[in-house]
Formats: C-alpha cells, structure tokens, sequence
C-alpha cells in the first residue's frame, strides 16, 4: 500500500482532519507520516507587513512548531511513526503548492494527504487553491480531504 505520507497542516479544522485521515491511513499500513507546515514571506509580505509585523516569519516559525508538536502527539497516541517539518517558501523562488511539492520530493513520499477548504466560485478564483494547485505540480497520488463541516449531519 503506502509507505510515506505527506500531510500539509495549516493548522485549520480542515487540515486537521486530513492528519487524521493519515494518521488512519498510516495505521492500516504501516506508513510514516511527515506533518509539512510552510511558511510563506514571499515579497510583499516583506514589504507591506514588516513594517507593522517585524516579527511575523518568528510568528509563523513558531507557529509551525506549535503544529509539530500537536501532529506529533497525535501520531504517537495513535502509534504512527514519522516527523514533522516546517518549511519556509524560497524568496522570489516558489509557492506553496511548489514547496509543497519539493518537500513530497524530498520525504519519497508515495502519497500526499491534504485537506481541501471547497470554496467556490469567485473565492476560489480569487484566492486561488493550495490543494488545487499542488494537485496540478503532484508527482504522486493525492487524497483531497474535505474539511467537517461539509459532511452530511446523520440523521
């Protein structure tokens, strides 16, 4: 089945519940996980932000630690194996989608694990898509998680 398991956790609900879907994944196969947080600074953070946020990459850094340790407790309590990382988005080099997928390089992962926030419409086009868009770059199979709260209640 599958060894390596990449999940990119932003810290939502909705990346959550990828890392648990993973988490399960990696149970029934024996696979290791590497949780991925990305920090992103790209250009005109530096330049419009940092004025008001001089410490926003040490927030984000910390931020992805903070994430690390929650997957890597949730890993544990399940007995899965693996190892959080935190990434930073090259300068003027990537996106996230491509980090993403320099970092699903990196790790062999032999399937990808992410969590999908479904907006529509005019947001999607807007904002763009991080799993949309690493889907695109992938070099191996990817599972689309929806986020909770677009499940069906039961009844």
């Amino acid at each position: 089945m599958y060894n390596r398991i990449l999940v990119p956790i932003d810290g939502s609900p909705t990346s959550l519940h990828a890392l648990d879907e993973a988490i399960r994944i990696a149970s029934a196969s024996a696979a290791q996980i590497q949780p991925l947080f990305v920090v992103d600074m790209q250009p005109v953070s530096y330049d419009a932000t940092s004025a008001f946020y001089p410490g926003l990459r040490d927030a984000l850094l910390e931020e992805g630690r903070r994430l690390a340790a929650t997957a890597t407790e949730r890993m544990t309590q399940a007995g899965v194996k693996g190892t959080p990382r935190v990434c930073e988005v090259e300068y003027l080099g990537d996106d996230i989608p491509q980090r993403i997928r320099h970092c699903a390089d990196d790790f062999r992962a032999d399937l990808v694990v992410m969590g999908t926030h479904g907006r529509r419409g005019l947001r999607r086009i807007v904002l763009g898509s991080v799993a949309e868009g690493f889907a695109r770059l992938s070099r191996c199979p990817v599972l689309l998680v929806p986020g909770r709260e677009t499940e069906e209640p039961n009844p």
